[in-house]
């Protein structure tokens, strides 16, 4: 179900609030309790986050977070300013606009019989997907690549019935020299 336009709360000078998605990288200090902080301030501004991934970076004391949210930019941009706030927070980027390298990983395990092994192969050969694992009754697929290519193949598959899935959530560098 999708909002209309007029739907939306207005915002100044009467303007409707558009939601947009981004994309914003934070770098933290590779301690416990991190992540609570950082994902509290996206709960009391009442924000689901639609993708997290968080990681050690080429330093061993520091994390990257990448989180996909949806939503007004005037309130991302205060959570933004409450992220800074953190002592724990290095740096927050909103890289949302720039020239980046997103990718996700999904396992998807799917039923599978001798008759249709053939033809998830191919679906698997279309997407560079690989197979990981293979049972009498499954087959566990790997699935490397941006979100909507792993929608793609997750729509081709549905048929054959998904047991379980898994997704890592996005992970993104900006292009080139410029620091995400």
């Amino acid at each position: 179900m999708s909002t209309a336009v007029t739907d939306l709360p207005a915002g100044p000078r009467g303007a409707p609030h558009r939601s947009t998605k981004h994309t914003i990288s934070v770098l933290v200090e590779n301690s416990p309790g991190v992540l609570m902080k950082v994902a509290g301030l996206f709960r009391r501004r009442g924000y689901n986050i639609d993708s997290l991934a968080v990681g050690v970076t080429e330093q061993p004391t520091v994390s990257r977070m990448i989180i996909a949210v949806e939503g007004q930019p005037e309130i991302l941009e205060q959570i933004i300013k409450q992220l800074n706030k953190l002592i724990e927070v290095i740096k927050v980027n909103d890289v949302t606009g720039f020239s980046t390298v997103d990718r996700e990983l999904a396992l998807i395990k799917l039923n599978a019989t001798p008759a249709t092994r053939m033809e998830i192969m191919e679906i698997c050969n279309v997407f560079r997907a690989n197979v990981v694992d293979l049972t009498e009754k499954t087959m566990t697929l790997e699935v490397t690549g941006r979100s909507e290519k792993i929608d793609a193949i997750l729509s081709l598959v549905q048929k054959y019935g998904v047991r379980e899935m898994v997704r890592t959530g996005q992970v993104t560098l900006v292009r080139g020299a410029q620091p995400t």
